[in-house]
């Protein structure tokens, strides 16, 4: 944790100390705060000048409007939208987007508002949900989504909420808002209490009117539509997005396959062969032609593939 968390920390608990509310006050901001950007690397930079550059325009989280940056590459007839994760950017995914190319896919990926080239300082699920929809709007159906992280949980809320995509993949990815919020207050080391306020205001804030967001903001109390295939890739060694995240999507969607790797961490295994591997065959196999791999493993009731870094 850094210093700032640090001091963030001890201040919403001396707060919280009088009134939990007064720490939740305080917490809610720091909640959608994004870092500054990660840089495009050297080994990225190839792919991202060859991207076609465009916008979408989103309400974004503080109802003023946003533009957020978009790339597409290829212009194969299908589509398929590549969704960064916290503190990520689109550039994550070069080398899923050569490959994805190579097999005749257009590839269409965005920053998200506050996140790599688009503007903002703030920013929550709702962009990213905003954003599927212009996509929607300008590609139409996708052959497919994937998410890598929070660009996970978005991909899985977006597809059980409506946005209309034929294959889903989930790369480390949270079940839910509820750990995010429960791993928040582990990094600010905030009382139940204030976690209680927080939520409330999370909520009235992201989700005005609605009695209860965490309910469709959940891969497990939403699943996706039935016959909308999916493949779970997690390591189990992710130190972010704890490995039996992955198992509460699977057991929400019990059709899904489950690719679990080894030593590859929580954003390593984006350029993972076989990882690449197992995403282009999840997208060319069709729902009733798609093979399972037989069991190796089996570990807490998961099916598990297990590929060595």
């Amino acid at each position: 944790m850094n210093l700032a968390l640090t001091a963030a920390g001890a201040t919403i608990r001396g707060l919280a100390a009088v009134s939990p509310g007064w720490g939740a006050t305080v917490a809610m901001p720091l909640f959608g705060s994004v870092a500054a950007p990660r840089p495009v690397q050297a080994d990225e930079e190839p792919t991202m000048w060859r991207a076609r550059r465009r916008t979408v325009r989103i309400d974004g989280v503080q109802g003023r409007g946003v533009e957020v940056d978009t790339y597409e590459w290829g212009s194969g007839a299908r589509t398929v939208v590549l969704s960064h994760g916290w503190n990520g950017r689109a550039s994550q995914f070069a080398p899923l987007v050569r490959e994805l190319v190579a097999a005749g896919y257009r590839v269409v990926a965005f920053d998200a508002p506050a996140h790599g080239s688009s503007a903002g300082r703030r920013t929550y699920l709702v962009d990213w949900l905003d954003t599927f929809s212009a996509l929607q709007e300008r590609h139409g159906a996708f052959d497919a989504m994937i998410g890598h992280s929070f660009g996970g949980l978005a991909t899985l809320v977006g597809v059980a909420g409506g946005t209309d995509a034929a294959r889903v993949v989930t790369i480390a990815a949270p079940a839910d808002a509820d750990l995010l919020l429960t791993q928040f207050q582990g990094m600010l080391g905030y009382s139940d209490a204030v976690s209680a306020r927080m939520r409330e205001r999370f909520a009235s804030r992201y989700f005005p009117g609605q009695a209860d967001p965490f309910a469709w903001l959940s891969g497990v109390r939403r699943p996706l539509p039935g016959g909308v295939p999916l493949l779970v890739v997690h390591d189990d060694g992710d130190r972010m997005v704890p490995y039996a995240e992955a198992g509460r999507i699977m057991s929400a969607n019990p059709h899904a396959r489950l690719l679990t790797t080894t030593g590859l961490g929580h954003s390593r295994l984006l350029a993972a062969d076989a990882v690449l591997d197992a995403v282009l065959e999840h997208l060319e196999a069709s729902s009733s032609e798609r093979k399972v791999p037989a069991p190796q493993a089996e570990v807490e009731g998961l099916t598990r593939v297990p590929v060595a870094a």
